[in-house]
């Protein structure tokens, strides 16, 4: 099980911090912006709600993961967009509630 929770929250750097990173870093400014939207749309509660999956199936050990998630996206954006954006907590708001949301949802079904 901690192989497991290693693999996720390198996935979650990966997810959070790279990712925005590479489109920052890579991406020219119109595309970057498409790209930008893309992440804060589609990808991040993709992932948001896939974390909330595994974190449901061990939820005393693995409650922390939405949590971690939250404040991995939150040091990504403001390592890379704009530092202290308010907006951006918002977000990290939304992605911890999906994560408990579904988290909660599978312990409940199990």
């Amino acid at each position: 099980m901690k192989k497991e929770i290693i693999v996720w929250l390198a996935v979650s750097v990966a997810v959070m911090m790279a990712l925005p990173w590479l489109a920052v870093t890579f991406v020219q400014s119109d595309a970057g912006m498409a790209c930008s939207l893309l992440l804060l749309f589609a990808v991040n509660p993709i992932y948001a709600v896939m974390t909330g999956v595994f974190a449901g199936k061990d939820v005393r050990r693995l409650w922390s993961l939405p949590v971690i998630l939250a404040v991995f996206f939150l040091a990504g954006t403001w390592m890379f967009f704009d530092r202290g954006e308010t907006a951006f907590i918002s977000y990290a708001a939304v992605y911890l509630g999906l994560g408990i949301a579904v988290m909660l949802v599978c312990l409940i079904f199990r």
